[in-house]
């Protein structure tokens, strides 16, 4: 039985449709309201912040993936995600489950140094300190040895379907409803953007792999790119000028005095100033064969898709 926690998310979905593709058809899918993906698949409604539903959840797994979301509010990040991580990794204790965790980048330095697993944790703003305490929080029990789990770390997201991302909202969506591009602060800097179901299938593979527990992956990417380029590929795939707008940071910044959403999302705008490079080699090195999806590709799916 492998198990995705957080299953009704675009990461979820696309993990599940991976473990049933080339794993197993044992899959059992957990959230709030779960919805089948396969008409095998187990359903099974849970709160993750009580620990019984947590357990029930977790009970009869031998591979537990966390790919819990939440919405970008740092007062629930802050009262529910270090909740559920405990609980999480109490159950996959008691039951003997392995656990892989999908992570993110908040909590790396906002400068221009290059992240690879080792990067130290800098968390500046108070999601960036929940997502660093939730991984320290594992990785002290990876390092007791009461867990076997496994970290796949990813930077920020684009990709289709239900993808939420900073780059999917102000730049693919809006260049499909044919409106002007927004470009958050800076658009010669570089980015480094992964592919959603490239996130899922890795995740997959590291959680099917035996030897790569007890470690951080960093999830595999194409090379870095700058909003320039990404406008410009958009430009080839659609075959028109596409129009876009830098959005300075001072903006941002007069914007969250009056939009809570714009508020949270300032926190995250620093890195947009600096180089953003996130290394992939230690998982290309360990799975070669494992195909990346070029930014042409993927954007010519999320422009070309419904």
């Amino acid at each position: 039985m492998q198990t995705v926690l957080g299953s009704n998310g675009q990461i979820g979905q696309e993990l599940a449709k991976e473990i049933y593709k080339c794993y197993t058809k044992n899959i059992r899918l957990v959230g709030r309201k779960p919805k089948k993906i396969h008409d095998t698949d187990e359903l099974v409604a849970a709160d993750l912040m009580n620990y019984e539903d947590t357990y029930e959840a977790v009970k009869g797994s031998e591979i537990v993936y966390f790919t819990v979301g939440l919405p970008a509010n740092s007062e629930m990040w802050e009262n529910r995600f270090p909740v559920i991580m405990r609980n999480v990794i109490k159950a996959c204790q008691e039951t003997k489950a392995k656990l892989v965790f999908f992570d993110n980048t908040y909590m790396y330095e906002k400068n221009d140094s290059i992240q690879i697993e080792s990067s130290p944790f800098v968390p500046k703003g108070r999601k960036s300190k929940v997502r660093a305490d939730i991984a320290e929080m594992l990785l002290s029990a990876m390092k007791e040895k009461s867990i076997d789990a496994v970290i796949g770390r990813a930077p920020e997201f684009y990709g289709p379907g239900m993808t939420q991302s900073i780059t999917n909202s102000l730049v693919f969506n809006r260049v499909k409803e044919e409106k002007r591009a927004l470009v958050p602060v800076d658009d010669y800097v570089l980015r480094t953007l992964i592919w959603t179901p490239d996130a899922s299938r890795a995740l997959a593979l590291l959680g099917n792999t035996p030897d790569a527990y007890g470690e951080t992956w960093h999830l595999p990417t194409d090379d870095s790119i700058t909003y320039k380029e990404i406008i410009n590929t958009a430009e080839k795939v659609l075959d028109r000028k596409i129009k876009y707008t830098i959005v300075p940071m001072w903006l941002f910044k007069i914007g969250s005095l009056f939009n809570q959403q714009v508020k949270e999302l300032t926190e995250l705008l620093p890195r947009y100033k600096y180089d953003n490079v996130f290394k992939s080699s230690k998982f290309k090195e360990k799975f070669p064969d494992f195909k990346v999806t070029k930014y042409e590709a993927g954007i010519r799916n999320i422009l070309e898709g419904d």
